[in-house]
């Protein structure tokens, strides 16, 4: 059956621990990250609470007995001096408590900080192409990002929830001596009123994911407005006046969003002001008759009176607390997953592998076929390859034809869906995978600079850098000259996003830089992974000829769809439709007259020096004929 304009809401994914048990999870943390203070501090914090709010019920009520008593001056001096010290020693207490709980708190916060930094830093690589652990570790680190955040403000949650509870029994007890009705109104029209104000007030949490578009187009347009690669843009194409017209629409979305909050809100606190009018109405009437009735002192109606109002207090204090540690819950439940999110191979467990630099090792698929997550295409079909020790393999193909993806199998990044991949004939899963990391050295298209010096760049790390293999490699990549002309030499700092002094080299001069970072790390395999496309065609060609050379003896893999680049190669394969469609070296490719030979025809012309542009002559001094 059809139903026109009925919105279908997606059924909440139950989380995968309750409050009970992530409650525990936060005091396990912190029993065992030698934070117990936190534990017992938030006990005392809740202990507290209750004794000042004691004291400050039966204060008056005591001070009023004295004077109805008729009791001696000195005694009710007495009374007020013992009450006002219990007052300051509490007060005091509670300082001390409350100062010296939040260092700890922070400790416990940033404990899981490190645990979610080592998960995402650590995490197999095939799960940050997973879209629910990449949207599972983003919302982990929101959650951790602040004092006010799931992680830290939870302990302010189970302090209160402690302190109400506790508050709610020993009132209970108090107001038990009165009529069981009385306990009865008070506490049907305090649960009332808290539940019509959840009711009403829960709009803002209910639509949150509402509110969260809203905010992604505010900082959207804030965002594009100052990255200074946009700047161009805003000013060529006068495209400032449609980007304010962007924040506009957010923001008055948000006020829109704001108001109907607000509404809700004034309305929960309006019955909230009525059912407390009727509340105390009655509590007060009762009292007064038992005054009347001579069952009741001046003093016990005060006692009671304030009584009623402390016992709402915690009544509407537990529901609060249990409200929002059930949502916080949902938080910590998350931040659990991310850290508990499966691992689709071990990096710790299996067989040792200790890879020696040279020794022959030999890396072989067998039927391999291999699709990203979540998608049914099959970006590689039944691939059989063996790459052999101390040979140059070439991998050539369009953008787009499967060559990262295959050198990402072979480094062990990704599984194949289907089939094996094998190291001298063991399939590398039954290695532990951190170990088969060490097997490779690679310089990939995209590669990260450490903020810190040349050293700990080519090093990648800052742990036992042996200075003088630094200054070799970066002599072989051809950055000596470079490197040694800066102010501070291979201390020089990189990366200007941390440091202001730091040096900014060429696009060039930081590849061959990566590259000594792979030479540094000397391990039995190479992988160039197109590290030069950004160079134009001959100057790339002369690259990887002179990478060549710098690794000759230990296997190495080429990756570019510039084919001209890897001709000095042992073997061409051609990847095509996922597939190994040709395979070869440079010549017999040439001759054999198929798709490589006819991309060879097309890119050949841009490797001559005498090439210049269609439309353009350019005369022998490089200038235009016609100027």
């Amino acid at each position: 059956m059809e139903h026109k304009n009925k919105k279908v809401k997606a059924k909440r994914e139950k989380p995968r621990y309750n409050m009970l048990q992530n409650s525990a999870w936060m005091i396990s943390t912190a029993w065992h990250d030698r934070e117990k203070k936190v534990i017992v501090l938030s006990i005392l914090t809740a202990v507290l609470a209750v004794c000042s709010t004691l004291i400050n019920t039966y204060i008056t009520p005591s001070i009023l007995s004295k004077v109805e008593t008729s009791a001696p001056v000195s005694e009710l001096i007495l009374t007020i001096v013992i009450f006002s010290l219990l007052l300051i020693i509490v007060s005091a207490a509670q300082s001390y408590v409350t100062t010296n709980t939040l260092y700890g708190r922070i400790s416990v916060r940033m404990a899981i900080v490190r645990m979610l930094f080592r998960k995402a830093a650590d995490t197999s690589y095939s799960n940050l192409w997973n879209k629910k652990f990449d949207k599972l570790i983003n919302q982990g680190i929101t959650y951790t990002q602040g004092n006010s955040t799931v992680t830290e403000a939870v302990w302010t949650t189970l302090t209160n929830l402690l302190k109400n509870i506790l508050g709610f029994i020993i009132y209970l007890a108090l107001l038990a001596t009165l009529e069981w009705w009385i306990v009865v109104v008070v506490t049907a029209t305090t649960v009332a009123g808290y539940l019509v104000t959840r009711a009403l007030s829960s709009y803002e949490y209910k639509h949150r994911e509402e509110m969260e578009k809203i905010s992604k187009k505010i900082w959207y347009s804030v965002n594009l407005a100052r990255e200074s690669k946009n700047a161009k843009d805003f000013r060529l194409f006068g495209m400032t006046d449609w980007l304010c017209d962007v924040r506009d629409r957010a923001f008055a979305a948000r006020r829109a969003f704001a108001s109907r909050a607000k509404t809700r809100i004034m309305i929960a606190s309006l019955v909230n002001v009525a059912l407390a009018f009727i509340r105390n109405g009655i509590a007060y009437v009762y009292l007064i008759e038992r005054v009347i009735e001579g069952g009741l002192s001046a003093s016990e109606f005060l006692l009671y009176f304030n009584a009623v109002g402390e016992f709402t207090t915690w009544v509407s204090g537990i529901f609060d607390g249990f409200a929002t540690l059930y949502e916080q819950s949902l938080e910590l439940s998350i931040v659990r997953e991310t850290l508990e999110f499966p691992e689709p191979f071990s990096l710790d467990e299996g067989i040792d592998l200790v890879p020696d630099t040279d020794g022959k090792y030999e890396i072989t698929l067998e039927n391999v076929s291999f699709s990203y997550p979540e998608s049914d295409k099959k970006v590689l079909d039944g691939i059989n390859l063996t790459l052999h020790a101390g040979e140059k393999l070439a991998v050539v193909g369009l953008n787009g034809a499967g060559k990262t993806t295959l050198v990402k199998l072979i480094c062990g990044f990704f599984d194949p869906t289907e089939g094996e991949i094998k190291l001298n004939g063991v399939n590398i899963r039954k290695y532990k995978r951190r170990d088969y990391y060490k097997m490779f050295s690679a310089v990939f298209q995209n590669f990260s600079i450490i903020a810190d010096s040349v050293s700990v760049n080519v090093a990648a790390s800052r742990v036992s850098i042996d200075g003088e293999r630094v200054r070799e490699c970066i002599e072989k990549a051809g950055l000596k000259e470079k490197i040694e002309s800066l102010p501070n030499g291979y201390d020089t700092k990189m990366n200007r996003e941390v440091y202001d002094d730091a040096v900014m080299l060429s696009g060039g001069e930081t590849q061959r830089l990566i590259f000594a970072r792979s030479l540094y790390k000397n391990s039995p395999v190479i992988v160039l992974d197109e590290p030069t496309a950004a160079l134009d065609p001959i100057s790339e060609a002369s690259l990887y000829e002179s990478y060549g050379d710098m690794t000759d003896g230990k296997s190495s893999i080429y990756i570019s769809h510039r084919l001209a680049s890897t001709r000095f190669c042992d073997r061409i394969i051609l990847i095509k439709d996922g597939k190994i469609a040709e395979e070869g070296t440079h010549d017999t490719l040439l001759a054999a007259g198929g798709t490589y030979a006819e991309l060879f025809e097309v890119q050949s012309k841009y490797y001559r020096a005498d090439f210049k542009p269609e439309n353009e002559s350019i005369n022998d001094e490089g200038q235009d004929k016609g100027e």
